[in-house]
């Protein structure tokens, strides 16, 4: 798949992860300072930062996406759903749902598709990602779960938390590519910290990355487009 290697194409393509549960306020601050410089398309934020994240980004291009269930899934349907609707009445655009990674692994189709249903029409339009967590899931799970996010009628198809061991490959990526319809589109995310690791993402189908690595991606970009050093600061965390 051939894709746009200029700066803003790809900024447009990051949603900056800052999800780590020990994160300080201070590190809230300079999280989003970095996505507000680099002009990435989003951050994804734990749900008790989203009406911070979003004052604090007022007047940026930056939407504010959050976490829904996360990171196992296992919370219930009216759980989800009522974590989404605060979610939105403090500022949030894009959701990011953990399916329930057991029902999925056990075949239990119609509870997964209701549970995703649910939360589609909670959000009123406003975009969806269902995250798999691929790296729990064998091939026939990963292409069945992509299935059942588009006839629950979700926006996006997603790999991984980050926080289960694992996290994106190139052939999960184009396996849940080749299983959804155009109307669905592919978000890869956990262990994407490098230029060559999102471009690789990004030509096996994904439209939208998840990562905390920004400054590194896009500094890295920069530097070759300008012949030098890659530039940023390199982020060791799996998300």
């Amino acid at each position: 798949m051939a894709i746009e290697l200029t700066e803003a194409a790809v900024a447009a393509t990051i949603d900056h992860a800052i999800l780590k549960p020990d994160f300080t306020q201070a590190d809230v601050d300079r999280e989003l300072d970095i996505a507000a410089e680099w002009g990435v398309f989003s951050v994804c934020v734990r749900p008790s930062d989203i009406a911070y994240a979003a004052r604090r980004l007022a007047g940026t291009s930056v939407a504010v996406g959050t976490v829904i269930g996360f990171p196992h899934g296992t919370t219930s349907m009216a759980a989800k759903v009522a974590e989404l609707r605060q979610a939105r009445a403090d500022g949030a655009t894009e959701f990011d749902m953990v399916v329930h990674i057991g029902a999925l692994r056990g075949g239990e189709d119609e509870r997964v598709v209701a549970d995703i249903r649910e939360v589609v029409a909670a959000a009123e339009g406003l975009v969806t990602k269902v995250i798999l967590e691929t790296s729990l899931l064998d091939d026939e799970q990963i292409a069945r779960g992509s299935r059942l996010v588009e006839a629950g009628g979700a926006t996006f198809v997603k790999t991984s938390t980050g926080f289960a061991g694992g996290g994106a490959t190139v052939e999960h990526v184009t396996l849940m590519r080749e299983s959804v319809s155009s109307a669905v589109q592919v978000k890869a995310s956990g262990g994407v910290r490098g230029l060559d690791a999102a471009v690789a993402m990004l030509e096996a189908g994904a439209t939208r990355l998840g990562t905390s690595a920004s400054a590194t991606i896009l500094g890295e970009l920069r530097a070759r487009a300008a012949g030098g050093a890659a530039s940023g600061t390199e982020d060791s965390s799996s998300y």
